[in-house]
């Protein structure tokens, strides 16, 4: 599917969130969606999601099933875990014996099994994030839209994302993914865009094949000086993790803590 020249601004007057925008993503691609915060990352993936019309140009090609996860789950809704599931999968086309056993599936896989009969408004953001994760993959999507689907999520959960991706790659469709905490570390060969000032660049693919990513564990004392000699020596630092990092460790849009990965 393509962008086309696609603009967007929320209001008549208002400022262009996006302009010009011409970006294209084919089946069996994956994109990880970069920029900082409030650079319009999540205007993209709405836009290319059918969420958002573009103010201008065109969208071209979107497949007819689309999966769409923001990146906070509307969970104020009279609806419990199971109830929502199982409507959203009839809305979606599935029959009921269909709906059941697709939903039955999500469950399991996402441990949503102690949380059926639990109304959404009283879920964690992390489960909640899970449902709308479920939510979206009811029906094979040929677009699967994630908007930092790690957020909040569990330790088992985070590993499965990286698994349905490939899922969805290798039945064809194309998957996009906004991330902040360098959790698309997971997903080697993906595209990147990068949204700024408008803009959406792709990272050129000789770059990103020269880029490794290394996990280290450090003594707290050290850590300090470590991440000075990393970032002094041109190394990238994603985040650090751990208990007590001192606050001159921690980077820019990420949790503070140590085990430094780069």
């Amino acid at each position: 599917m393509w962008l086309e020249d696609v603009g967007l601004r929320y209001h008549r007057r208002g400022p262009w969130v996006l302009r010009q925008v011409t970006v294209g993503v084919a089946p069996g691609e994956a994109v990880v969606v970069l920029g900082r915060n409030g650079a319009g990352k999540s205007t993209l993936l709405q836009l290319l999601a059918g969420v958002l019309r573009p103010s201008r140009g065109r969208v071209l090609d979107r497949p007819s099933v689309v999966g769409w996860v923001p990146e906070r789950f509307p969970a104020d809704q009279p609806f419990t875990v199971d109830g929502y599931l199982v409507s959203m999968a009839r809305v979606a086309g599935l029959s009921p014996s269909e709906a059941d056993r697709t939903v039955r599936h999500w469950v399991d896989r996402l441990g949503l099994g102690p949380f059926r009969t639990v109304r959404l408004a009283q879920l964690s953001k992390g489960t909640a994030q899970k449902v709308g994760l479920a939510q979206a993959l009811l029906r094979p999507p040929g677009l699967l839209v994630l908007d930092e689907p790690w957020e909040g999520l569990d330790a088992v959960a985070r590993e499965l994302v990286p698994q349905v991706v490939d899922e969805v790659l290798a039945d064809g469709g194309s998957v996009l993914v906004s991330d902040h905490r360098g959790e698309t570390v997971r997903l080697p060969g993906a595209r990147e865009w990068r949204v700024a000032d408008g803009a959406v660049v792709e990272r050129a693919s000789s770059d990103a094949a020269a880029v490794a990513v290394v996990e280290l564990e450090v003594p707290v004392g050290q850590l300090p000086a470590t991440v000075a000699r990393l970032r002094a020596e041109g190394h990238h630092v994603l985040r650090v993790r751990g208990q007590s990092a001192p606050p001159e460790t921690t980077c820019p849009a990420v949790e503070p803590p140590f085990e430094v990965a780069r």
